[in-house]
Parts: C-alpha cells; sequence; structure tokens
C-alpha cells in the first residue's frame, strides 16, 4: 500500500487537554470514549489528577503547566491532529499555556468546555484563571460550550430566562469565539419536559431543543458533549452540523444509561450504545 493510501485509511485524531476522573465518567475518560464511539482516535493531555466517584469529588492534584506544555507538544510532534477540546484547566498557569498555544496557531478546531463551577456551585477556579479564560483563550475558540453556571462567572451576571439565555451567547461570542452553545438543560426551558440549548452562529441564535431524558445518570454530559464537537470537527462536519449532531449523540447516551444504577451518584452515560444492542460476547 502506498504512504497516500495508507494515509486516507486512518482515523482522524482528536486531542483532548482535561482532568482525569477516576470514576471514568467524565474528563478525560468520558472524552476518549467519546472520541472512540465517534471513530476518531484520542489523544490526551492531563490537566489534573482527580479523586472522585458518582457522587463527590474528594480530592484534585494539578498538573505542572510545564509538564501539561510537554503532554500537548508530544502529540503535536508527532499525530495529525485535527481538533482539540479543553475541559478543565486547573490553574492560571495552565490555561495560559493552553492559551499560548492556541494564539501560536497549535490547536486546531479548538472546542472550549470552560470547566470552572462544580455542579453543586462551588467555583472551581480562582479569578486569575477565570479572567485568563476570558481575556486569553476564549478569542482563540472556535466553539464554547459554557453551561448557564459558566456563562454566569463569564460574563458576571445571572441568567434565569431564556432570553437572557439568548443574550448570553451573543455577549459571550463577543469575547472571542466563532460559535457559542450555552447549554441550559430544562433550567431555562419554556417548555415543560424539554431540554433547551441556545446555539449562537454566523451572528444569529438558534434553540437547539430536545426531550428530557428522566433520571440522574447524565455524569460527564458536559464534557462528552464538548468532545463529540471535537470529534465532529474532526472528521470534518461544518460547525453547525457538528453541534446539532453532537446533541443528538448526547441525548442517546443519556436515554441509552437511564436504566443504569452505577454508583450512589449521578451515574454515567452510554457512550457506545450499550443499552440498545447486546453486549459484546
Amino acid at each position: 500500500m502506498n504512504a497516500a493510501a495508507n494515509s486516507a485509511a486512518n482515523p482522524p485524531v482528536a486531542l483532548t487537554i482535561a482532568g482525569s476522573d477516576s470514576g471514568g465518567g467524565a474528563g478525560i475518560q468520558a472524552d476518549l470514549k467519546t472520541f472512540a464511539a465517534l471513530g476518531v482516535f484520542g489523544a490526551s493531555a492531563v490537566t489534573a489528577l482527580t479523586a472522585q466517584n458518582t457522587a463527590a469529588v474528594r480530592g484534585v492534584h494539578p498538573t505542572p503547566a510545564p509538564f501539561v506544555l510537554a503532554q500537548v507538544e508530544a502529540v503535536l510532534d508527532d499525530l495529525p491532529v485535527a481538533a482539540v477540546k479543553t475541559g478543565m484547566l486547573a490553574t492560571a498557569e495552565i490555561v495560559r499555556t493552553v492559551a499560548g498555544l492556541a494564539a501560536a496557531g497549535r490547536l486546531p478546531r479548538l472546542v472550549v468546555d470552560p470547566v470552572m463551577v462544580s455542579s453543586s456551585g462551588h467555583r472551581l477556579l480562582e479569578p486569575d484563571a477565570e479572567r485568563r479564560y476570558v481575556e486569553e483563550l476564549l478569542p482563540h475558540a472556535q466553539v464554547l460550550t459554557p453551561n448557564l453556571r459558566e456563562a454566569e462567572v463569564l460574563l458576571g451576571r445571572r441568567i434565569g430566562t431564556l432570553a437572557e439565555q439568548r443574550a448570553a451567547a451573543a455577549d459571550l461570542a463577543a469575547l472571542g469565539p466563532a460559535t457559542v452553545v450555552v447549554k441550559g438543560g430544562h433550567s431555562v426551558s419554556d417548555t415543560p419536559g424539554e431540554a433547551v440549548d441556545v446555539l449562537w452562529h454566523r451572528g444569529a441564535a438558534r434553540e437547539l431543543r430536545s426531550r428530557r431524558v428522566e433520571g440522574g445518570n447524565n455524569h460527564g454530559s458536559g464534557c462528552s458533549f464538548a468532545s463529540a464537537i471535537a470529534a465532529l470537527l474532526a472528521r470534518g462536519r461544518p460547525v453547525e452540523a457538528a453541534v446539532t449532531e453532537a446533541k443528538a449523540y448526547i441525548w442517546t447516551a443519556i436515554r441509552g444509561a437511564a436504566g443504569w444504577s452505577l454508583g450512589a451518584g449521578h451515574g454515567p452515560l452510554d457512550h457506545f450504545g450499550w443499552a440498545s444492542g447486546p453486549a459484546p460476547g
């Protein structure tokens, strides 16, 4: 087989720069599962080790920023990375390091999931790291995917209605990202039983609606959504199509895991569609 044919047969490559979840449901683990489920080879740079499960985060051990850089450069120097997703960046130094790579044009099709607030509402980053997100990283993002709490931190204001969610998407786009998805879930839906995200793309807002899946197995859904967008971008999908297809993938993964009883808290997703067919034997 000649080199050109061999290259054409290779899977696309995506890189995740994020924290590790020892429980396997979120972070790097969710990202790599999502990449694999969508036919993309996944590489990773670990920004922090966490001791966590479905119920709680018990500890966080950040990676020194120079070693995060070393991991990313090792991947970029060897693999044809077609898209990059960032998750938990842990410290101001890591945010600055990743922003520097993005500013240098080394992080193609960058999807930024700004992991800044815990599910219980606690801020996960110091103010300097939050400022660096806004000033240094967001201007280089192709897609930004905050949830409502993260959008509130980035903008410094409350978001309580669908109109405010739409305004938030527009205002976040003004900070530099080419495309913004403000994930609202069911929190600000004007229709009971629906989950509504707002997509801002090419100067206009569009609502992405889906039926809400009952149950608490949604651990890692935000990580997986951003990773799905990155995977689809790596496969050559246009941005708007990548976002809508990623939302459909996550909805299916949440629905598939609705009957699972893994862990005492919010359980993981069915990334590989195990619920829809027989387990491999």
